[in-house]
């Protein structure tokens, strides 16, 4: 089900961007596994450069990412998605797959124009983008809450400026350290040098 859910999606933007299809066609035939436990996708590239499910249960390449990565996918954050990717196998067939996830885009607004019309899809489009935003900025309000939490009110981190006070300190006694072990090893070669004459 859900293999057929990915590439019926997958083909409908395929089905905009001939670049992509161009990109995959050399590779008709080559079996992909995409992988991020619990769920599994197994895809055959055609000879169109569309994909299609396959008898073959044998990949050439598998692409394995944590679910969450699936989120940053759908959040339009690809290019942090493919960073957590492992990548095994055909090298060539898996710069084709990850050139096409990175540059191929969903015109959201495109398909809810066809429905809705294009004013309400332009407007739907932007309350979508707005909520996004939205939400993103949230995060990293609640992230920086956080730190400012655990840094200041329940000094469980240490803040940036007093951990860089401390390894300036400890710097000054690094060096305070060596400078006296010289003076020392000095000593000792005077009062050895002295006693052996």
């Amino acid at each position: 089900m859900i293999d057929y859910a990915f590439i019926t999606v997958f083909n409908r933007l395929l089905s905009r961007a001939p670049w992509a299809r161009q990109r995959l066609q050399p590779h008709a035939g080559l079996l992909a596994k995409l992988d991020a436990q619990p769920i599994s996708v197994l895809f055959e590239v055609t000879a169109e450069g569309m994909l299609q499910s396959s008898a073959k249960t044998n990949p050439d390449v598998v692409l394995t990412l944590q679910l969450a990565a699936l989120g940053q996918f759908a959040a339009g954050q690809v290019d942090a998605a493919l960073r957590s990717v492992h990548i095994q196998g055909n090298a060539e067939f898996a710069d084709a797959l990850g050139f096409v996830f990175r540059n191929l885009r969903w015109d959201a607004e495109e398909d809810l124009a066809q429905i809705f019309g294009d004013v309400a899809a332009h407007r739907l489009a932007n309350t979508g983008r707005a909520i996004v935003a939205a939400q993103r900025r949230m995060v990293e309000s609640v992230a920086g809450n956080l730190v400012e939490y655990l840094t200041e009110e329940q000094p469980m981190l240490v803040p940036r400026a007093l951990n860089e006070q401390f390894a300036d300190a400890l710097r000054v006694l690094r060096d305070a350290v060596a400078r006296t072990e010289k003076r020392i090893d000095r000593l000792q070669t005077r009062i050895h040098g002295k006693t052996q004459r």
